[in-house]
């Protein structure tokens, strides 16, 4: 019984670091180009975001090869701010957009990149375990509008219910 259990509890974890069907991570990613600070433009909804606004990634290499990742933003209600501190690895090899990343001690979820732009690391489109999570990132506040609706469009394309994206305010706090 103990042993159905391990498997069942280990089953269970590899599954939140799944792929979405159909998604294929990026190729080519080069994680020092992808380190620094991103503005989340949109996302789908989930409770520990819910009510923030002026949402950013700051994404730092650790020393064991993994990825220091704070997360911050704006409670707008309690005119306070949020931030939770996680670690990513890779899941395959570090040129494949594919990551586990941890806010929750053994608890991993999937960061799964699946459109970046590879020229400049300006814009990223990241997915969870699965098509629930949809996060679209860019290096500045804002995105010009054709780069963003070309990217919910290929968000859609791939099965994100991009009609309940929330567009992020990152305008400065008053």
């Amino acid at each position: 019984m103990r042993r159905l259990f391990l498997i069942f509890c280990a089953a269970l974890l590899a599954g939140c670091v799944a792929v979405p069907d159909g998604i294929q991570p990026v190729t080519g990613f080069q994680a020092e180009r992808y380190l620094g600070t991103w503005y989340e433009i949109a996302r789908l909804d989930h409770g520990f975001e819910r009510g923030m606004s002026r949402v950013t990634a700051q994404y730092r290499k650790r020393d064991d090869g993994g990825i220091d990742v704070i997360n911050r933003g704006y409670l707008t209600d309690s005119k306070t701010w949020k931030q939770a501190e996680g670690k990513a690895y890779f899941v395959q090899t570090p040129d494949i957009g594919y990551l586990k990343v941890s806010f929750f001690g053994p608890f991993y979820g999937s960061y799964v990149v699946f459109e970046l732009d590879k020229q400049d690391y300006r814009y990223a489109l990241v997915a969870g375990p699965d098509r629930s999570y949809l996060w679209l990132l860019a290096r500045s506040p804002t995105l010009d509008a054709a780069t963003r609706d070309r990217l919910v469009a290929r968000a859609q394309a791939a099965g994100f219910d991009t009609s309940k994206l929330i567009f992020v305010d990152q305008s400065p706090v008053p």
